[in-house]
């Protein structure tokens, strides 16, 4: 996107303006300055981004429902960042300093969706002043989020398609991502999310697509990997990784800058780093992050003294999503041998082996039909109350009655089992 003209970034249009709501309120009652007719004089005390301070200008009578939570959603405490830091042990003087330069810019206030472009990306009124009630979507979501994000939405990656939402439905982010995910839902710090994939998964494909969950529909794929692979493993392409992230300041105009060591094209299935309830999948779609172990060490050294602590190949969830895709035109595709579309360990960094133990996959999925997984014998509902990890210290030598594992099950592993071996309802 061009940038603005100096003049086109204050225009407010008075035809399109005035006869809004917002048009209603008389310019001081927000901006404050003083009635004159020269510039300098009538912009002495004037409050260039009145939303930086929503309690006293959005919420009263009008928008204090999200004045509520906002103060405690993602976009304004921006504490994703932190938990990543945090993760990898860093709580230091010198890591509030570098946050500062480099990171709280992406903090947005109010305006900086709705009436005007966020300043990381120049700032600038979006239509004459009119408040939008659904944000323009390249001028502001994808303004932000756009390298990983918007060009794989958009179909800007090179040789690699949109997504079929925006390609064939023209959906824009919101039709996902709905109002209380920008604001928030918390009203206090100790509620307030964490990073994106805390708490509920949400958005999620099935509650749009309910024939897709798990014996929703007479889909075979479907019913054999139920949770056992989150949607994108299946229906993601081709997206954006990144290498090490460095920052500093330059010596000659004393601003903050950063360099990422190489931006690159990857589609990795990874064992899930964040396997919990709410995200039970077993295998996911993972992308390399660009942070290093020395990345702050302009501020200081050993910035982050457990940087193992956390993966550098992150759960991930691909904008790029199609019907279909080149894994899910037959079985073979991952259960033939091919280890191209795993995150194996001669894929990972030797320095960070350790940080990704949890992502890496040792050994490639059994060779299986389809046949031999929908019509594996089914788990019975009394086995919900056994570890996961207890499969085969029973069955491979008929433990308490069990019945013993056939001669080829010797290769698979505990994991393996609820891949075909589905809970009896």
């Amino acid at each position: 996107m061009a940038p603005l003209e100096p003049w086109e970034k204050v225009l407010v249009d008075a035809g399109k303006f005035l006869p809004t709501d917002h048009g209603q309120i008389a310019c001081m009652e927000c901006h404050n300055g003083v009635q004159a007719s020269e510039k300098e004089a009538a912009h002495v005390g004037l409050i260039a981004s009145p939303s930086s301070e929503p309690e006293k200008y959005c919420g009263g009578e009008c928008h204090s429902e999200q004045v509520a939570t906002y103060p405690f959603a993602l976009h304004s405490t921006q504490q994703g960042y932190w938990t990543a830091l945090e993760a990898r042990g860093g709580s230091h003087p010198a890591l509030d300093e570098m946050f500062g330069n480099h990171c709280a810019t992406c903090h947005t206030t109010c305006g900086e969706c709705h009436v005007s472009q966020p300043k990381n990306v120049g700032g600038g009124l979006f239509t004459g002043h009119v408040f939008e009630t659904t944000p323009p979507m390249t001028r502001s979501c994808t303004a932000c989020h756009g390298s990983r994000v918007g060009n794989e939405f958009l179909g800007k990656n090179e040789g690699i398609p949109g997504d079929v939402h925006f390609r064939e439905a023209r959906m824009n982010c919101v039709k996902c991502h709905e109002g209380e995910d920008m604001h928030g839902t918390a009203t206090d710090a100790m509620t307030a999310e964490v990073n994106r994939f805390a708490g509920t998964e949400s958005p999620k494909c099935v509650d749009c697509h309910e024939e897709a969950a798990p014996n929703g529909d007479d889909n075979p794929m479907h019913q054999v990997h139920g949770d056992t692979l989150s949607c994108q493993v299946c229906h993601s392409v081709t997206y954006t990784s990144c290498d090490g992230c460095h920052v500093a300041v330059s010596e000659t105009s004393g601003n903050p800058f950063f360099e990422t060591d190489a931006t690159y094209q990857t589609f990795l299935i990874g064992r899930n780093p964040i396997q919990s309830e709410e995200r039970p999948y077993a295998f996911v779609p993972v992308r390399h992050t660009p942070v290093t172990a020395d990345a702050y060490e302009y501020y200081g050294e050993n910035l982050l003294p457990n940087f193992n602590a956390a993966p550098t190949w992150v759960y991930s969830t691909p904008h790029n999503i199609q019907k279909n895709t080149a894994q899910n035109i037959s079985c073979e595709t991952c259960h033939n041998g091919d280890a191209s579309i795993f995150p194996t360990a001669d894929k990972v960094r030797p320095e960070e082996m350790e940080a990704n133990l949890s992502v890496i996959v040792e050994s490639l999925p059994p060779m299986l039909t389809l046949e031999q997984t929908l019509n594996a014998p089914t788990t019975p509902a009394s086995h919900l109350e056994h570890a996961s990890n207890s499969c085969t210290a029973c069955h491979t030598k008929g433990i308490r009655n069990a019945p013993v594992s056939p001669e080829d099950h010797v290769i698979y592993k505990d994991r393996n089992c609820s891949g075909c071996h589905k809970l009896q309802k």
